[in-house]
């Protein structure tokens, strides 16, 4: 039975979307840093590829035009590898995985790129004054469109967690990247960047270019408090929960790995990093769009005849503290490990590229605990998704 595995992984640095080294990055110059480093590491013959398969949460704008396509190009790769992009919210980087080892499995592909790309920097509000709404669903189903944001606070209010708890979970978020960043456990995924930058005078608003080079994730707030959170006023009023410093950062980013044939990765002399193993998505109401995974995981896990407890690392995207709070707690996943290095409120969440990212965190963190003697073989990846849906992947650590 042909298993697709993955064979490397590289991402860019998250920085800061608007203000940071990425903020008029092209989208397929951001992907192409991912797209060629991951290629190059994986040490193929790179004419073996035969589709790239990019997610995107925003696929328009300067990440539209069939952002994938462009990226092959813009990476200087073979004319011959396809390109096509995904879109399915937050989850568009893992959806991108699993329809790449899809086509290795089913389709025979011998080598696929997947991974996702985000400027939350490029993102334009439209022009015409056309909402692009649809009619019907405004009338019967207007929580579809809400924000983010207001889901969050829907969370927080019917599951009673509070913004105390809220506070408590983004602070370990922000101490678990500082020390991963100090202990350099990061830094194998990621790939230096150089790339020009728009730089605003705040005295003057004058706005000039610069070159800047970026290696690490510039969005964590190390030090961050209980007290410092605390003082932070709710973004939507006094009465509700969600602040900047519990919610995932807007970030700007690209990630990006190859898949292979198990068989044809062992012909190669390969090591590979893991195996796909699938994914399950589940849907649920869209006011409550955060607590997707709880539907997601208990599919996936029976899938694969799988516990919670049989699983050694779990990537739950922090999208919102209190999603993931409640998501955590209804699973029982232990907080010993989740999110080990931290998660999207401290890191960054560029919505395309956040699960691609996870994955390849996942598999190089397994194999670092393997290294030191620790029992870890299974790895779940799972995140909720705007318009009430979750997805869960799941990856075998070599």
């Amino acid at each position: 039975m042909r298993q697709a595995v993955i064979v490397s992984t590289a991402r860019t640095p998250l920085t800061k979307s608007h203000r940071g080294e990425f903020n008029i990055t092209p989208g397929p110059t951001l992907a192409s840093f991912a797209v060629r480093a991951a290629v190059d590491r994986a040490g193929i013959d790179p004419a073996l590829i035969e589709d790239a398969i990019l997610g995107c949460g925003y696929p328009e704008g300067i990440t539209g035009r069939n952002v994938a396509r462009q990226t092959i190009i813009r990476s200087q790769l073979p004319l011959s590898i396809g390109g096509t992009t995904v879109n399915r919210f937050c989850a568009s980087g893992l959806q991108a995985i699993a329809i790449a080892a899809g086509r290795i499995v089913v389709d025979g592909a011998p080598a696929m790129i997947a991974g996702g790309v985000e400027s939350i920097s490029g993102i334009r509000s439209r022009q015409d004054g056309q909402s692009g709404l649809d009619p019907w669903i405004v009338a019967h189903k207007p929580a579809l469109y809400m924000e983010m944001i207001d889901t969050a606070d829907v969370v927080a209010r019917r599951y009673g967690i509070s913004r105390e708890a809220q506070d408590v979970f983004s602070v370990e978020s922000q101490r678990k990247t500082a020390e991963a960043q100090a202990a350099g456990r990061y830094a194998e995924e990621i790939v230096p960047v150089t790339t020009t930058m728009a730089v605003t005078d705040k005295d003057t608003g004058t706005v000039t270019q610069q070159q800047a080079t970026v290696d690490r994730d510039t969005c964590n707030r190390a030090s961050t408090t209980l007290a410092s959170l605390a003082k932070l006023a709710p973004v939507k009023g006094p009465e509700q929960f969600i602040t900047a410093g519990n919610s995932s950062q807007l970030s700007d980013g690209a990630s990006a790995c190859v898949l292979m044939e198990a068989a044809e990765a062992e012909r190669l002399g390969l090591q590979p990093l893991g195996a796909f193993h699938g994914m399950a998505v589940a849907g649920c109401e869209p006011d409550e769009m955060g607590i997707g995974p709880v539907f997601a995981v208990p599919k996936l896990l029976k899938r694969h005849g799988l516990t919670v407890d049989d699983i050694d690392l779990w990537e739950l995207n922090e999208a919102f503290a209190s999603q993931a709070i409640y998501c955590q707690q209804t699973l029982g996943i232990p907080a010993e490990r989740l999110n080990v290095d931290g998660g999207a409120i401290s890191i960054g969440h560029p919505f395309g590229m956040t699960g691609a990212r996870l994955a390849g965190h996942i598999l190089l963190e397994g194999r670092r605990r393997k290294a030191q003697g620790q029992r870890v073989k299974w790895g779940v990846v799972t995140m909720c998704i705007a318009g009430g849906m979750g997805a869960a992947g799941l990856f075998e650590i070599f």
